[in-house]
């Protein structure tokens, strides 16, 4: 029964795409409807195709284990150790300046220097490196990420349409058409690919995001947070504030953290700070955002526990491990903590937990941390292996606010993250080993150094992809190996039998721009070279044209995400959803296939 399996898969295909763009379900849901139809469809009624071999569901399930779903969880892995080091925080600040005052001045730079290295490496690597740089600038510029990820997507796609290198794409039309004795230099592509770029980077960098919605991320408590917590420093032997001196009345040495009162010897000194330099012993009542303390333990800084006394673990003199995490409890109405000092709450040997700052709706006295008061309300940020903080669930005397869980950064680590993801992108530009080979080694390598715990690695993980991904290859298989794809192609070229040659041109540049977002770029790639030097050949024209067609419109692989590589790489750190690129690709496809249509045949004098 091949007509009617290649009907259903086209009904299938049609529908799941209509229920991606209508967003009345969620996405995982819909890849899994999609995904148990296509196995239904070939698990009960076997379709066997023309060479006698069967689908089976082995091949339809092969898309969960695609080199290229692989890379992008891995890949999504390296960046959470970029930013559990912080790695990415100094160059974005670089970045940002050279943006002056401007909003979109240092993402405009970005992006232009994104496209001009795609043409010269792979566009995949080169999203890669962008991606950490622009989370942490439009979270400086207060852009929210959905305004500038499809754009890094598509600049970089664009980019790599201008040399043969720029895409894996072009390299595997080149290596087709050497088969058939044509061959493709490195800048045979660069005249159109170079025009097509241009066009398309002015709709890129000054339409599309004005298109894109104004979708917040979902930032941590830490990030959204201004309020001010009050804590305690002691300063040990080897702590690094000892011997910072004070300038008009401040500690400027201390960075984020504001000195509210400094006790020496049981005496307590008050500010204005005139002529005095930290020394050990000393003890800090400082207050800060959660931010700020979580900046001070990354770096050993922050010895803020008064809790049972201090201790050499309380200190933290020395940076905490991966799994340490920074969370905010409240004191509830009633609870047995309410009048008790932080020193005899009995919080540290009864959960393993250090009380690192206290916030209050009312006002304070400047007074050690060890002398304060519980009341109903407080908010105590807390710090503890994951494990030791999940102990609070369920506990009424103190209510854990279970979202706010956070890492601290370890920011001793970035130069061996950067060292990892610097390896990662050198390894696959210039092809020394696959890309998923040094995705998958980076991801371990984070693991194995402690840049990232495993909490964190699976917190990177994303289910929408992983569905999204194999659901789509299943359905792509199905959609070759009944010959719907092969079928489209050739009723294509029935329409146009007699045209001109540019029109020709024109109408399988469209095919292939429409098929290379519902299969991938690759497969269209390769099912559409054979057909284009039919077609050149013929015609008795030159291939030259039909092989460019090939090449760009297998590279149009905007209007969905399952197009190409790099949009999975951004859809996560973008928040997107189906339908986002398909509103903001489809007219992208359209003004690459109308400038392509209406300039070819004078460049290449058809």
């Amino acid at each position: 029964m091949p007509d009617f399996h290649l009907i259903a898969t086209f009904v299938i295909i049609a529908a799941t795409i209509i229920a991606y763009a209508s967003e009345r379900w969620p996405m995982e849901t819909v890849s899994l409807v999609s995904l148990a139809a296509v196995l239904i469809l070939f698990g009960f009624i076997p379709y066997s195709g023309p060479d006698g071999a069967s689908l089976q569901p082995e091949r339809l399930l092969a898309g969960f284990s695609n080199p290229a779903l692989v890379t992008v969880i891995a890949l999504l892995i390296v960046g959470q150790g970029l930013f559990a080091t912080d790695a990415m925080e100094a160059p974005a600040r670089k970045l940002g300046r050279m943006g002056g005052a401007s909003t979109f001045r240092p993402i405009l730079f970005i992006l232009v220097g994104a496209a001009v290295f795609s043409a010269f490496l792979n566009n995949t690597p080169v999203v890669v490196i962008f991606i950490p740089i622009l989370v942490v600038i439009s979270a400086q510029r207060s852009i929210s990420p959905s305004r500038v990820f499809i754009p890094l997507s598509f600049i970089t796609i664009l980019g790599g349409m201008t040399t043969l290198i720029g895409s894996s794409t072009n390299l595997l039309v080149a290596g087709v058409v050497r088969d058939y004795g044509y061959e493709i230099g490195f800048f045979d592509i660069t005249g159109m690919g170079v025009i097509l770029a241009l066009v398309g980077g002015a709709y890129v960098l000054g339409v599309l995001p004005r298109l894109l919605p104004e979708r917040e991320a979902e930032l941590s408590a830490g990030a959204k947070s201004g309020a001010q917590f009050i804590g305690e420093i002691t300063l040990g032997l080897d702590h690094p504030f000892v011997g910072i001196s004070a300038k008009a009345g401040m500690f400027p040495g201390l960075g984020d953290l504001t000195l509210r009162m400094l006790q020496r010897r049981d005496v307590p000194v008050l500010p204005p700070f005139e002529d005095l330099t930290l020394s050990v012993g000393d003890t800090l009542v400082v207050t800060g955002t959660r931010k700020a303390f979580s900046k001070a333990l990354a770096r050993g800084r922050a010895g803020l526990e008064a809790d049972d006394g201090p201790s050499e673990d309380a200190q933290h003199e020395h940076p905490p491990g991966p799994d340490y995490h920074l969370a905010e409890a409240v004191i509830s109405p009633g609870s047995r903590y309410a009048g008790r000092t932080i020193q005899l709450s009995g919080l540290r040997p009864q959960f393993g937990i250090s009380v690192l700052g206290v916030q209050r709706k009312s006002r304070m006295a400047r007074v050690a941390l060890s002398y304060i008061r519980l009341e109903p309300g407080d908010t105590l940020l807390i710090g503890g292996p994951m494990g030791a903080i999940q102990q609070l669930r369920g506990n009424h005397d103190l209510l854990l606010l279970e979202y706010s869980a956070e890492a601290v950064p370890q920011s001793r680590k970035a130069r061996i993250a950067v060292a990892i993801f610097a390896a990662i992108v050198l390894l696959s530009a210039f092809s020394i080993v696959p890309i998923v080979v040094a995705a998958v080694s980076g991801a371990v390598l984070m693991l194995l150094t402690g840049c990232l715990s495993i909490l964190q690695a699976g917190r990177a993980f994303d289910r929408q992809i992983f569905l999204l991904v194999g659901s789509s290859v299943a359905l792509a298989t199905a959609l070759e190996s009944t010959g719907g794809a092969a079928l489209i192609a050739s009723s294509s070229l029935s329409l146009m039998e007699g045209a001109p040659p540019g029109v020709i041109l024109s109408g399988l540049f469209l095919v292939m721009a429409a098929l290379t977002n519902v299969l991938s770029n690759n497969a269209t790639a390769v099912l559409f070279t054979p057909i284009a030097l039919g077609i050149a050949k013929g015609m008795g024209v030159s291939p030259e044209p039909f092989i460019a067609a090939v090449i760009f419109a297998s590279n149009a692989s905007f209007a969905t995400p399952i197009g190409y590589q790099t949009n999975l790489l951004v859809m996560g750190p973008g928040h997107y959803r189906f339908s986002d690129f398909l509103r903001a690709g489809t007219p992208l496809v359209i003004i690459i296939w109308l400038t392509f249509s209406l300039l070819a045949p004078w460049y290449y004098g058809l």
